[in-house]
C-alpha cells in the first residue's frame, strides 16, 4: 500500500519529497507530479525497480520508460552524438513538455527495456519533480496509468490505479498541462515527430528551422 504526502506547505513539501527520494533509495515507487500528467517513477539505474515500473503499468519490455533529469546538462551524460540542434531545442523547451529520444551512452549500465541503444529524456517544468530529481538522480518516469487507460492528471486517479505497486504518491494538485508532452527522435540530421502533445511543432520549428533543421511529421502516432 502506498502513503500518499501533499505539498501544500513548504514542511509537508520537504517531508514529501525526502520520503519519495527515501522510497526511490530503497528500490521502491513513487508516484510524482510533473508539468504534463503524474508519473510513475524509479530509479533509472535500478534494473529489478524499472521492471516493477513496467510491472506496475501491465506494459512489456518493449515499451521502455523515457527518462526524468533536474538539468539540461545532464543530457550529455546520457546520450551520445547528440545532433547540432539539440541544444537549441534544450534551450527553448526545457523544462517542459518535450521528450528527446536520443543515443544512449554505450557505457551506461542501465536496463530500461527493449531500448535498441536509445534513451528518452526529458527534464520537466515542475518545482517537486525536480526537487526530487536533484535528490535522487535521473529517474525512469511513465505516465501514471495502467497500460491502455487515460494518463493520470491527479494524484487520487494514480493512486487508484497503482496505490498496491509504489510506496509514496505525492499529490500536488491537478497537472497544469494535463497533456502528455511531445517527442521527438533527434538521432537524426532532421527530428522526426514521435507523439504530438503539449509542445506544437510550429514551436519547435521556429527554433531549428535557422539552424537547417524542420520536423518530420510522417511518423505521427
Amino acid at each position: 500500500m502506498s502513503t500518499t504526502y501533499t505539498t501544500a506547505s513548504d514542511e509537508e513539501r520537504e517531508t514529501a519529497i525526502e520520503a519519495a527520494a527515501q522510497a526511490v533509495q530503497r528500490g521502491g515507487l513513487v508516484v510524482l507530479p510533473t508539468d504534463t500528467v503524474y508519473g510513475i517513477g524509479a530509479d533509472a539505474f535500478d534494473h529489478d525497480a524499472v521492471q516493477a515500473l513496467l510491472d506496475a503499468k501491465g506494459r512489456g519490455r518493449e515499451m521502455p520508460p523515457p527518462v526524468l533529469i533536474s538539468a539540461a546538462t545532464t543530457l550529455a551524460a546520457l546520450a551520445s552524438n547528440l545532433q547540432s540542434y539539440v541544444e537549441a531545442l534544450t534551450e527553448a523547451f526545457w523544462p517542459g513538455p518535450l521528450t528527446l529520444v536520443c543515443e544512449q551512452q554505450p557505457s551506461l549500465t542501465w536496463d530500461l527495456g527493449d531500448a535498441r541503444g536509445t534513451v528518452a529524456v526529458r527534464m520537466p517544468d515542475h518545482e517537486i519533480a525536480l526537487a526530487l530529481l536533484e535528490r535522487t538522480g535521473p529517474l525512469a518516469v511513465s505516465s501514471a496509468n495502467l497500460s491502455g487507460l487515460p494518463a493520470a492528471t491527479e494524484a487520487d486517479a494514480a493512486e487508484g490505479m497503482l496505490g498496491e505497486s509504489v510506496e509514496v504518491v505525492l499529490d500536488d494538485g491537478p497537472s497544469p498541462k494535463g497533456e502528455a508532452s511531445t517527442i521527438l527522435d533527434v538521432r537524426l540530421s532532421q527530428p522526426r515527430l514521435l507523439r504530438l502533445g503539449a509542445l506544437s511543432v510550429a514551436a519547435i520549428n521556429d527554433v531549428i528551422q535557422p539552424l537547417g533543421a524542420t520536423v518530420i511529421e510522417d511518423d505521427e502516432d
